[in-house]
């Protein structure tokens, strides 16, 4: 019998961002015959607007790594098939422990925050990251970026309108801990151990991901046995899901799954 491949594609969304972010994504998978879905995080089924408002948020604030891990695991096992993962940044880390459980077909680890034990002391990564991190100031406390750190963070190079349409657009508070899990053991994979087929991306200008980092996290995974694959786009920042060159990097990704599907 013929085997019928996944059509059911899960966003998963990146820290410090409104699940919005998906939107064209979203509807360009869906013009491919793909059904799409974008889960919120939990505490974040509103807008970007009200959950500034909303800051500081002790729900937001309280968030874990493993609790939203968990979130989509129970998401997809609801599904009633296996599907494609595609997430960014905190997001590609999740789609990276999630394929650990054997919970996607395939994945894609946008600009991915990197699993445990993979770090770089790059100044662009450590200065996009204190803030986040939060070090010496209470982790009840929700986090909400500036303006300016945005800048620097997520839309580096994008002509000052953009970064501010961005920013109202889609900018939202954030646990501390969440940023904080990212180097303990709620993080960790296993690099040998077989997975479905994996695609990572980054981008040449995003500061707080380099791409040297993603490049790591791909070469922990030669001795797994399984395909991976790595792909370094040029002139793309951390906002890479909204860039104008968005659709360039989602019709490589659709040319990459057909191939591994």
């Amino acid at each position: 019998m013929e085997k019928t491949s996944t059509k059911t594609v899960v966003f998963i969304t990146g820290a410090f961002v409104h699940h919005s972010c998906w939107d064209d994504w979203k509807s360009h998978f869906e013009s491919k015959g793909y059904r799409a879905i974008v889960p919120p995080w939990p505490y974040k089924n509103t807008s970007a607007e009200a959950l500034r408002n909303s800051h500081p948020n002790r729900d937001i604030a309280a968030m874990r790594l493993a609790a939203l891990t968990a979130h989509y695991d129970h998401i997809i096992r609801a599904l009633p098939e296996k599907p494609i993962l595609i997430g960014h940044s905190i997001g590609g880390l999740i789609t990276q422990l999630l394929l650990q459980r054997g919970l996607g077909e395939s994945g894609v680890a946008i600009h991915s925050v990197p699993p445990q034990g993979i770090m770089t002391f790059k100044f662009s990564f450590l200065k996009a990251g204190w803030g986040p991190l939060g070090f010496f100031t209470p982790a009840s406390k929700s986090f909400l970026m500036s303006f300016d750190q945005w800048k620097y963070a997520f839309t580096n190079g994008m002509d000052c309108d953009a970064q501010k349409e961005a920013y109202y657009n889609y900018a939202i508070p954030e646990s501390k801990l969440i940023v904080r899990d990212t180097i303990t053991a709620a993080a960790k994979v296993n690099f040998q151990h077989p997975h479905a087929p994996l695609l990572l991306t980054a981008g040449s200008e995003d500061h707080t991901i380099p791409a040297s980092l993603n490049y790591a996290n791909y070469k922990k995974y030669s001795n797994s046995n399984s395909v991976t694959d790595y792909k370094e786009f040029k002139g793309r920042n951390h906002f890479v899901l909204g860039q104008p060159t968005w659709k360039e990097d989602a019709d490589y990704i659709l040319e990459w799954l057909n191939k591994h599907s």
